[in-house]
C-alpha cells in the first residue's frame, strides 16, 4: 500500500500498537499526525522513530474524551495539511477488576477514552473527509469485546460498543466515499503482557492455536491494508487479528 499524499491521525499513537501502526503508516508513505495524552517522552520517541524510517508527521497533543480539544486538534491539522484522509481510533484504556468492586470514576475514564473518544474523533474527522468524498477510518476493538472477560467488563463493554458504532457508521458514510472497518486483536506482545508472569503466559498461549503472541507489527500492516486501495470495497467488517483465539 502507498500512502503517498495522505494525512493520517492515529490517536494513542505514543507507544505498543498505536507507536507501530503509525510507524507503519508513515513508511507507506503518509503524514502521520501522532496523538497523544500525557506521555510526551514516549510520543516524542515514536516520531523519532517515524523520522529515522524515513516517514514524515508531527505530534499533537489532546484528550480524546473531551470534544473541544478533539475539534481544536482536527480543524489544525486541516488548517495546516488541507485534509485528513485516514483516522485510526487506537486510544484505549483499561481499569481491569471485579464489576462489583469498579468504581464510578473508573468506567467513566475506560468509556470516555475507548468509546467516547473513538465517536468524537469519528465525528470530528468525518466533516472533512465528506467534504473530500474519501476518507479511512480503522477502529480498534479487542477480541474481549467478541467474548467478554471476568475482571474486565467496562472494558469489554467499550469494545463491543466500537463494534456496534463501527458497522452502524459504515452504513452513514459508504456513500461518500468514506470506509469503516473494526481490527480486533487478541492478546498482543506488549508493555502489559511483558509484565504477566511465565505461568500466566502459558495459560493464555494454550488458549491460542497459533500458539504465540501477536506482535504490534502484524496488527499495524493489517491498519495499512485497511487504509489502503486494496481495501476500497470493504467496509463496516470486523477484522480479528488473534492468533485462531475467537472464530
Amino acid at each position: 500500500m502507498k500512502a503517498n499524499g495522505q494525512v493520517a491521525l492515529v490517536t494513542g499513537g505514543s507507544r505498543g500498537i498505536g507507536r507501530a501502526i503509525a510507524v507503519a503508516l508513515g513508511e507507506a508513505g503518509a503524514y502521520v499526525v501522532i496523538n497523544y495524552r500525557g506521555n510526551q517522552e514516549a510520543a516524542e520517541a515514536t516520531l523519532a522513530e517515524l523520522h529515522g524510517r524515513g516517514g514524515q508527521g508531527e505530534l499533537c497533543r489532546f484528550d480524546v474524551a473531551v470534544e473541544a480539544e478533539v475539534d481544536a486538534a482536527v480543524k489544525k491539522i486541516v488548517d495546516g495539511q488541507g485534509k485528513v484522509d485516514i483516522l485510526v481510533n487506537n486510544a484505549g484504556v483499561t481499569s481491569d477488576t471485579l464489576l462489583i468492586r469498579t468504581k464510578a470514576q473508573d468506567w467513566d475514564q475506560v468509556i470516555g477514552t475507548n468509546l467516547k473518544g473513538t465517536v468524537l474523533c469519528t465525528k470530528a474527522v468525518c466533516r472533512a473527509m465528506i467534504r473530500q468524498r474519501y476518507g479511512r477510518i480503522v477502529n480498534l476493538s479487542s477480541v474481549v469485546g467478541q467474548t467478554g472477560n471476568a475482571g474486565q467488563s467496562i472494558y469489554a463493554a467499550t469494545k463491543a460498543g466500537i463494534l456496534g458504532f463501527t458497522k452502524s457508521v459504515a452504513r452513514e458514510l459508504a456513500a461518500r466515499g468514506i470506509t469503516v472497518n473494526a481490527v480486533a486483536p487478541g492478546f498482543i506482545e506488549t508493555e502489559m503482557t511483558a509484565t504477566l508472569s511465565p505461568q500466566l503466559q502459558e495459560e493464555f498461549l494454550r488458549s491460542i492455536p497459533l500458539g504465540r503472541f501477536g506482535t504490534s507489527e502484524e496488527v499495524a500492516q493489517l491498519v495499512v491494508f485497511l487504509t489502503g486501495p486494496g481495501a476500497a470495497y470493504i467496509t463496516g467488517q470486523v477484522m480479528n487479528v488473534n492468533g485462531g483465539l475467537y472464530m
